[in-house]
């Protein structure tokens, strides 16, 4: 190919567990998460915080590890994790190592903390994580790109906390997969933060696991593989949300990111707003000047890492919209055979779609020149 230059549009820190406490507000220090070592009688060392279901910390950092060692995997501890989690240099050698130019990362633990019961303690923790993120960037801006965490219960503390970290460099921010039952989001309260990562031209991140009701991934024997496989669902309601709720509408500028929840499912997702608009739209005294697909295609993006499905629908959902992503350093990471999998899989697409999914789109949503 041309041009083999790639650009991750999410990979993953795996934080320290010891961040958390070293750099929280000191009266929430004795509830910062930690690790526990055995938790249970179960082999490994596991990431716990309050009422959030604990997780093995190896599989955060599982990238190139075969399917049939992922049980032998999972028992390591964080000491065995690479050394890119620790130092940025490493990172950029491993990017070095897999073909890739740039990666727009997100956070690993702080993940599971969007289910936190407490909003304060969320709050204070997601400004910690704010601050390591950048200083671990800060070792080249250019190629390590870092997203932050903010929480939605109190707009005005939220609006302050993005306007900080954009200050910082960070170039996207991530919000709740999925808000609260009782205030979706075209509640007008978040109004003034919708408002604000316009003007600031932060994109907003729906990411997988972060919905405020927790992860979504049931640990219980018989549904975990069933919640697994439907945890794009989430995704789906915030984004008609966003859509028939006029939000898209009133904040043209807007741009929101459906991340790690593949794009397969989205042309037949915008088929299905459109068509409930057009034939149903009136009952409901929807009243919007565009069809819900055109403010889908104008303001939502959406990455996958390896999902084949979307290519035959890219006349529906393009590439303009569409940005690969290695997922590094987690388990279902390409690394390291990013460039050998991108070049399969996007072998029949012409330069130019493929140039934009897996380098311009993403360049461009996040400004890296």
């Amino acid at each position: 190919m041309a041009d083999s230059r790639l650009i991750s549009a999410d990979s993953h820190f795996v934080e320290p567990p010891t961040m958390w406490a070293e750099r929280v507000d000191r009266r929430f220090r004795d509830r910062a998460p930690h690790t526990v070592k055995g938790l249970g009688g179960r082999q490994g060392e596991f990431f716990v915080c309050e009422n959030i279901t604990p997780m093995a910390v190896a599989g955060f950092f599982g990238a190139g590890v075969p399917s049939n060692e992922l049980p032998e995997h999972n028992k390591k501890g964080f000491d065995q994790a690479p050394k890119s989690v620790w130092d940025a240099a490493f990172r950029i050698a491993d990017q070095e190592r897999d073909g890739v130019q740039a990666e727009v990362i997100y956070t690993s633990m702080g993940m599971p903390l969007f289910g936190l019961d407490d909003a304060e303690l969320r709050a204070a923790l997601f400004r910690a994580f704010n601050d390591w993120a950048c200083e671990y960037c800060s070792y080249d801006l250019k190629r390590l790109v870092p997203l932050g965490l903010i929480t939605l219960e109190d707009i005005p503390g939220a609006v302050e906390e993005l306007q900080r970290v954009a200050k910082k460099g960070m170039r996207g921010a991530m919000i709740w997969a999925e808000p609260p039952n009782e205030r979706p989001y075209s509640h007008a309260d978040y109004e003034p933060f919708w408002a604000a990562a316009q003007d600031l031209n932060i994109p907003l991140s729906l990411h997988i696991l972060t919905a405020r009701g927790g992860t979504g991934a049931d640990q219980r024997q018989g549904n975990f593989l069933l919640s697994l496989a439907n945890l794009h669902h989430q995704i789906e309601r915030s984004i008609s949300v966003l859509v028939y709720g006029g939000v898209l509408e009133k904040f043209p500028g807007l741009k929101i990111v459906s991340a790690e929840n593949d794009v397969g499912w989205m042309p037949y997702f915008m088929y299905r707003l459109d068509t409930v608009q057009n034939r149903l739209g009136a009952l409901g005294g929807m009243k919007l000047p565009l069809r819900a697909s055109e403010y889908i295609k104008r303001q939502v993006y959406a990455t996958f890492i390896s999902d084949p499905v979307f290519v035959d629908s890219l006349h529906r959902y393009g590439p303009d919209n569409i940005m690969w992503s290695s997922d590094y350093p987690h388990t279902a990471a390409t690394f390291p055979r990013s460039q050998e999998i991108v070049a399969k899989r996007f072998g029949n697409l012409s330069e130019t779609e493929r140039r934009k999914i897996v380098h311009d789109t993403a360049a461009k949503l996040y400004g890296l020149n």
